[in-house]
């Protein structure tokens, strides 16, 4: 038995845990699943909180920063990202 990693980011409308997944990303470290971006409509989970309570762990949670003055409306990339792990066995 082999020990692997997944991750789930997810990026939240807020930087509360439990505010809505707005866009998200999976990579397996177990090889059994290839996920590519937009090949699903609807997220894994409606928040982080969701995640948690399947038994994901979160690792990084994004760092509360003002936005620069000026660029409050700036849609540049998404602010509240958060990562989850789930460690899991495999056969090899």
């Amino acid at each position: 038995m082999a020990s692997r990693q997944k991750v789930l980011v997810l990026y939240l409308a807020n930087s509360a845990l439990d505010a809505p997944v707005v866009a998200w990303a999976e990579y397996d470290g177990t090889g059994e699943t290839r996920r590519m971006a937009g090949d699903a409509d609807r997220p894994p989970y409606p928040s982080g909180l969701e995640a948690l309570k399947d038994g994901w762990r979160l690792f990084q949670a994004a760092q509360i920063l003002p936005h620069a003055r000026g660029a409050e409306f700036d849609l540049a990339y998404l602010k509240y990202e958060f990562f989850f792990e789930k460690i899991v066995e495999t056969a090899g």
